[in-house]
């Protein structure tokens, strides 16, 4: 007895999958529950599981394949089993038979035989009116006269027929593109699902959006003393959970996006979408690419909290194990440059959301504090922002509301 592994659901809006790896071949045994499969999808790596123990008998879908919801993989049968012997592909044939004459190729289109032209006497006004148009009765072809006489008729009717254009050259097709030829020094990789899908979703929203960035600075000196301070009392509190900035500007952003409730907001046919939660998108670095898991009703969460959730999805991106609803349904989202070294960049919008706030290196810069040069460790923000939805007015308050809050922390407790 065989159980057949099929796709599983993919989650929303996915219904296809491509085989990544397959983890076990033909003859392997696998345990209940046992991963056999990894498939990859436009957002993550989804593992298919054994629902029996026994042994993989075979496989339906090799590696690289394309497969859809509730397709079947392979087949798991009995512990023991020998597995099922590969199926020679079937070609397709003609049947031939002896004496068969060759075919006989198609007739030609069918054409009608011009009219000889007549060489009977036409009448005098014939022959002036050929002559005054420069025709001959050859070029006219035979009349409709008595035993084939052309009458003036037949002239007239050449005359007043519409010329015949030649018809246009077809347009020369365009030249093949010369193949690249290739260096023994280089190495091609086709592209992941996911690499591909992250190249589309960016390219969409340049071609969709008025995408437009905002930048301003902020002084870090206020949240680092507050973190350096409390930062042993937060990790023993909250079992070695550890306080990072990124709580300090997702709270930070919270607090901006229910002052501008447009920058939270999004464009749905002619209408405007305003939400009154906010499902937070921390982008994070996996081992195929950057994902952006979601923090869920952000503003009903901790400090703790926070960093909890955030700490949570930098090691299942790591390991690959992030879950498909865990990726969808964010309404603002902030990546953070400033772990690889960068100082500034313009980020680019996660559709359909309308804003996406880039954070950026903290690098000690000489700054003007009241009429005095001094040193303080300075960070660059830029806003990327659907312009048209998001008025510039209200893009930059926003910006200038979260600098504010991070400059000042205690803001946030206060809720000013």
């Amino acid at each position: 007895m065989t159980t057949m592994i099929k796709v599983p659901t993919l989650g929303e809006s996915v219904s296809t999958a491509t085989i990544a790896r397959w983890l076990k071949k033909p003859g392997d045994a696998v345990a209940v529950d046992e991963p056999l499969v990894e498939l990859e999808t436009d957002k993550v790596t989804v593992e298919v599981n054994s629902p029996v123990a026994g042994t993989l008998s075979d496989i339906a879908a090799p590696e690289g394949a394309e497969v859809e919801v509730g397709a079947m993989l392979g087949n798991v049968g009995e512990a023991g089993a020998a597995p099922a012997p590969a199926k020679a592909p079937v070609f397709a044939t003609s049947a031939t038979t002896e004496g068969v004459h060759a075919p006989i190729p198609p007739p030609g289109p069918l054409t009608r035989p011009a009219t000889p032209p007549s060489d009977l006497p036409s009448g005098p006004a014939v022959d002036k009116l050929l002559a005054d148009n420069a025709l001959t009765q050859a070029e006219v072809g035979g009349g409709t006269g008595k035993d084939g006489r052309l009458t003036k008729g037949d002239v007239l009717a050449i005359l007043a027929a519409p010329a015949k254009t030649p018809a246009p050259a077809p347009a020369p097709a365009p030249a093949a593109k010369a193949p690249r030829p290739e260096d023994v020094r280089e190495e091609r990789v086709k592209m992941t699902r996911l690499r591909r899908t992250i190249a589309a979703r960016l390219k969409e929203a340049q071609n969709t959006a008025a995408m437009l960035t905002t930048f301003n600075e902020v002084d870090m000196s206020a949240a680092m003393a507050l973190r350096a301070e409390y930062k042993d009392a937060f990790e023993k509190k909250h079992n070695g959970v550890r306080l990072g900035f990124m709580s300090f500007f997702v709270k930070a952003s919270v607090a901006a996006l229910k002052e501008f409730p447009a920058v939270n907001a999004e464009i749905d046919g002619d209408e405007i979408v305003y939400k009154n939660f906010v499902n937070m998108g921390v982008a994070v670095g996996g081992p195929n690419g950057l994902v952006v898991p979601v923090i869920k009703d952000a503003q009903d969460l901790s400090f703790a909290g926070i960093e909890k959730a955030i700490g949570d999805f930098g090691k299942r991106a790591r390991d690959g194990q992030l879950k498909i609803d865990e990726l969808t349904g964010g309404t603002f989202s902030i990546t953070n440059g400033g772990v690889y070294g960068s100082l500034m960049s313009t980020p680019i919008l996660n559709p359909p959301q309308s804003a996406i706030l880039g954070m950026h290196k903290i690098q000690e810069r000489p700054v003007a504090i009241a009429g005095k040069v001094e040193i303080r460790p300075m960070m660059y923000l830029a806003l990327s922002y659907d312009h048209r939805i998001i008025d510039g007015k209200e893009a930059v308050s926003f910006l200038v509301r979260l600098k504010e809050n991070i400059e000042d922390p205690r803001r946030l407790l206060l809720e000013l």
